[in-house]
């Protein structure tokens, strides 16, 4: 059995949150997939925009509430809300509530950093 405590992740600052690898490819746990735990600072807006070339991304929305944004299309997030990033769609998540907006991610095949594609140019205003 493979068992990890969030709490016992290191926290990465990454720009517009706060980032926890549950299950990265460098850990050799999984071949199928990666997963992290986000959080959102209220008016935060994770950025750059990016995309996954080769990965397919879902994220559920354990609590707050936001905004995503796919390929131009914005669409509100909340609570027990999950949405599917396909391959090569850029995106963003914003926190529009007042409570720091929580998410898990999760990728297939497995992704890191390295892999991300980003769009420096993609503003996503409030």
């Amino acid at each position: 059995m493979i068992k990890v405590q969030e709490n016992n992740v290191e926290t990465l600052d990454v720009p517009g949150r706060k980032l926890k690898w549950l299950f990265h490819p460098d850990d050799k746990h999984s071949d199928h997939f990666s997963m992290n735990v986000v959080s959102i600072a209220s008016g935060e807006t994770v950025r750059p925009a990016h995309a996954h070339p080769n990965e397919e991304e879902v994220i559920y929305v354990v609590s707050g509430e936001g905004r995503v944004f796919i390929e131009g299309e914005v669409s509100n997030l909340a609570a027990g809300t999950a949405v599917l990033f396909p391959k090569g769609h850029k995106h963003m998540v914003q926190n529009s509530g007042i409570e720091p907006l929580k998410l898990v991610c999760f990728f297939t095949p497995p992704v890191d950093f390295n892999q991300y594609q980003y769009f420096e140019d993609i503003d996503f205003s409030r």
